[in-house]
């Protein structure tokens, strides 16, 4: 099963993978875990590139095919190999950040162009179960500032991350099978709650 974690600046997605992964393991799942943009060597060099505070000249379409170079590196070397194998894959973003960040949040790429790019760059390789830690934008700002190292995209307007947030409502709205929604700002340890009690009700019916 491939599951991804998605959300704004801050939503914790990080932060609930390691006792997320612990517990699943527990439960006699083999698990794997892994984020984007990296994941494999080429991908955290490409990384590097992206979030570096002094790329500020950098255009939104390059910032787009960046994670797409990373992301098709990922998708063949790892992602694919790791479910063809049978284990539970948890990617921490994929490609829903690329249309909600560089889609709604930069306005200036068509979301029909991101698609394209983004299918050539997975093969079609399209999360089953896809997970949004929501919040909002100032508190998840504030919290990515007091505990993670801040990067160039997250330097961006408070007005770009607000369409970050909102974009990915609509991609919420327009595959509500795919999507689950979880208030992230609740306790740590309640979020780890709902996070288990979401994946107990999915993998149950897919094992």
């Amino acid at each position: 099963m491939f599951i991804t974690l998605e959300g704004p600046e801050g939503s914790g997605k990080t932060s609930q993978l390691k006792p997320l992964t612990e517990w699943l393991a527990a439960q006699g799942f083999v698990v794997y875990t892994t984020r984007e943009p990296g994941g494999t060597s080429i991908g955290e060099q490409i990384r590097h590139v992206i979030h570096d505070l002094g790329n500020t000249e950098m255009h939104p379409r390059t910032e787009a095919l960046l994670y797409q170079a990373a992301r098709a590196q990922i998708v063949e070397q790892v992602l694919r190999p790791r479910l063809a194998a049978g284990e539970v894959v948890i990617c921490d973003r994929y490609f829903d950040s690329t249309l909600a960040y560089q889609g709604y949040g930069h306005q200036s790429i068509p979301l029909d162009e991101l698609r394209q790019v983004i299918r050539f760059a997975t093969g079609g390789l399209t999360p089953d179960l896809t997970i949004l830690l929501d919040l909002d934008v100032e508190t998840g700002l504030a919290r990515k500032g007091d505990q993670e190292e801040w990067n160039r995209l997250d330097a961006y307007t408070v007005d770009f991350h607000r369409r970050v947030r909102q974009g990915y409502h609509e991609l919420l709205k327009l595959e509500p099978q795919r999507w689950v929604l979880l208030d992230a700002s609740l306790e740590r340890e309640k979020v780890q709650q709902d996070l288990r009690a979401v994946l107990s009700a999915r993998l149950l019916k897919t094992w």
